[in-house]
């Protein structure tokens, strides 16, 4: 039995939950959020804490146990603080800025890169190379920052690209490093 899918999960104050079948869905101060969840786990709740459990011991149900809590957990999250992640641009001459609500990316392009937001994700600029994806479904602020590391991911030799904050970016001996 998976250790995460055992710890129960507690429901802070002004966040409620309801569950009907395998859909479970949270709502909170920063919104709402539904999910459907596989057939072989069992959901129920019990005051303010949810639990989630497995319907035998298959392995697709073992697999998906600790899944299915960590799904729950990342909505209760998400609609009662929401999920950020930062990124960083370096580079001379690298910059980004928020225009209405999509976010314009100047990475050494002829053009400049445009990126729409998904719904219920936004974009904030701090000076002018510190993005921050900002929402309440933790998956769909990932994969937006995924999308916009991938514009142009740090290169090897100098470190130029964005980069997620806190990220190491391994580096090369350039030429000169072959002796």
């Amino acid at each position: 039995m998976s250790r995460i899918g055992k710890r129960p999960i507690s429901i802070p104050s002004k966040v409620t939950v309801a569950i009907d079948g395998q859909s479970v869905t949270v709502k909170g101060p920063k919104g709402e959020l539904s999910r459907t969840l596989p057939d072989e786990v069992k959901i129920s709740q019990e005051g303010e804490t949810v639990f989630v459990n497995q319907r035998d011991e298959s392995r697709t149900a073992r697999q998906r146990h600790g899944l299915s809590r960590t799904l729950i957990a990342n909505m209760v999250e998400g609609v009662s603080q929401g999920f950020q992640r930062r990124l960083e641009i370096i580079g001379v001459g690298y910059r980004a800025q928020v225009q209405g609500q999509n976010l314009t990316l100047n990475m050494g392009y002829s053009h400049p890169v445009q990126i729409e937001p998904p719904n219920g994700i936004q974009f904030a600029v701090e000076g002018t190379t510190n993005v921050l994806v900002s929402g309440i479904d933790k998956e769909i602020v990932g994969n937006t920052a995924a999308r916009i590391r991938a514009v142009r991911p740090p290169e090897p030799y100098k470190g130029k690209g964005i980069r997620y904050a806190g990220e190491v970016v391994k580096r090369k001996a350039g030429k000169a490093g072959k002796k």
